[in-house]
């Protein structure tokens, strides 16, 4: 049996191979022993689940445990995105949650996710203890479990609903007014995720004219994997194109990360979106505070930053320490390469669905498209060009390349001298003309990733080719 471990973004496992009922057993009690020892146990646990096949069924066997442990667990009654499972902890003063759910992960996979009380994403300490429970657990083999129909008429659990005072709460982040003089022609694509119902009911509402696609549940996701990436969402731009719309929107599988596609058709990289995003939100309400953002993502958010006054955090790669900066720092926004992102106001977890509404809103206030902003911004700001690389490895080769970047130490980068080099994730090399490159591991699959940024393309390609020469690394 291999070992349960939380990653980047909680345990993924291949269905039926590892991500069994008994496993789901060992996991859940591992969390009712966490919750029990941190006297959690009376303000609950909220469960939540996705679109994947039998989530719903791996929901309820973690709730026969954790009622089963004495601890008052809410299941929410239908699929529901990771942020809305997030906002349902808040609502309801809960001691924590977790969400049945693989994310962007290819159709065999499933998973768990815990979000601690705060209703954000668990930082290392937590899912360590969490892991030091599980072990316990596998060693003990004492799991206990109740009947969901006894937990009733005990009072230790109850199926709830919070999808109204979710939308609710965005609408207040969303500045609505912006919407009464302009009718924005928006597709929809959840991706066959968690977010089928959200986007289009919230859009519609405001007054959009809205088209969906992929907008029903289907666990093989199509055949592909719900990831807002370029190379997957084909259909989405032929659609834009074809119902000559303003924006095309995507989300991924549990809905905590966006994609996006303008009026021509054509993907617009997450960073892009979230300078795109700062600069108007900076133009539009009054909130003055640091911006933070992971460290493999766009340094122009520091320029918009800077040049607004502000001060920028840097983190390790992964949302939960952008999560604790939300919490901890007062920051405004704080986002991820990944399509991850957050706002002053919101709960502190990645929302994709806050991040679409918010690039309508930017299309509806300013009249402009995607390509004439970014026109504009490129005038204000300066240009660059940046790019992830994902290269995946067999699991013996992973030691040796862990090793090749650890010995990286180079003096000059495409021609260009370096002038520092950092590991608050992986390893950052930082050049005098503020190009930059990052290379880490993922924290939750067999790839190395390689963060790339430059001026222009024509620096980035020589950039990009000089770090994956030096290591001997190959892009697919």
């Amino acid at each position: 049996m291999s070992s349960i471990k939380f990653g980047t973004d909680g345990w993924r496992a291949i269905i039926a191979r590892d991500f069994t009922f008994a496993n789901c057993r060992v996991v859940a009690q591992g969390i009712a022993a966490y919750i029990n020892s941190s006297n959690l146990n009376k303000k609950g646990v909220v469960i939540g689940y996705d679109n994947r096949f039998m989530s719903r069924e791996f929901a309820e066997e973690c709730a026969r445990v954790l009622v089963g442990n004495g601890i008052k667990t809410f299941l929410l009654k239908k699929v529901s995105p990771t942020p809305v499972t997030a906002y349902a902890v808040r609502l309801r003063g809960a001691g924590g949650g977790l969400v049945i759910t693989a994310s962007h992960n290819p159709a065999e996979y499933n998973g768990i996710k815990y979000i601690p009380h705060y209703a954000g994403p668990a930082l290392p300490d937590i899912t360590d203890a969490i892991e030091e429970e599980i072990n316990r657990v596998r060693e003990t083999e004492k799991i206990y479990e109740l009947d969901l129909s006894e937990a009733v008429e005990l009072a230790l659990y109850q199926e709830i609903e919070v999808d109204n005072e979710y939308i609710n709460h965005i609408l207040k982040l969303v500045q609505v007014e912006f919407f009464k003089d302009r009718k924005i022609k928006v597709v929809i694509n959840p991706m066959y995720g968690a977010g089928v119902g959200y986007l289009d009911r919230i859009l519609d509402e405001i007054g959009c004219e809205v088209r969906t696609i992929n907008n029903h549940r289907d666990v093989l996701f199509g055949g592909s994997m719900p990831e807002p990436v370029s190379r997957l969402l084909g259909d989405l731009k032929r659609a834009v194109v074809s119902y000559n719309a303003d924006i095309g929107l995507a989300l991924d599988g549990d809905a905590d990360r966006f994609g996006i596609v303008d009026s021509s058709g054509s993907f617009v990289s997450a960073n892009r979106v979230m300078y795109l995003l700062l600069d108007h939100l900076l133009n539009t309400r009054k909130w003055r505070g640091p911006v933070c953002r992971s460290a493999g993502t766009s340094h122009i958010l520091d320029s918009v930053a800077h040049s607004n006054g502000l001060s920028i955090i840097e983190t390790p790669v992964g949302f939960k320490y952008i999560s604790e900066a939300l919490r901890d720092k007062g920051c405004i926004m704080g986002c991820e390469e990944s399509g991850g992102m957050s706002i002053w106001g919101h709960i502190p977890e990645k929302d994709g669905i806050l991040a679409c509404l918010l690039a309508v809103e930017l299309l509806a206030c300013t009249g402009k498209t995607i390509q004439g902003l970014t026109d504009q911004f490129n005038q204000k700001y300066g240009y660059s060009s940046s790019e992830r690389i994902d290269i995946k490895v067999t699991a013996g080769d992973q030691p040796i390349i862990q090793e090749k970047i650890q010995g990286f130490n180079p003096k000059t980068l495409g021609g260009v001298k370096v002038s520092s080099i950092d590991e608050i994730d992986g390893r950052k090399i930082t050049m005098e003309d503020g190009s930059w490159t990052l290379i880490r591991s993922s924290g939750t699959e067999p790839v190395f990733r390689v963060y790339v940024e430059a001026e222009n393309e024509a620096r980035l390609l020589e950039l990009k080719e000089d770090v994956l020469g030096n290591l001997g690394l190959k892009s697919q």
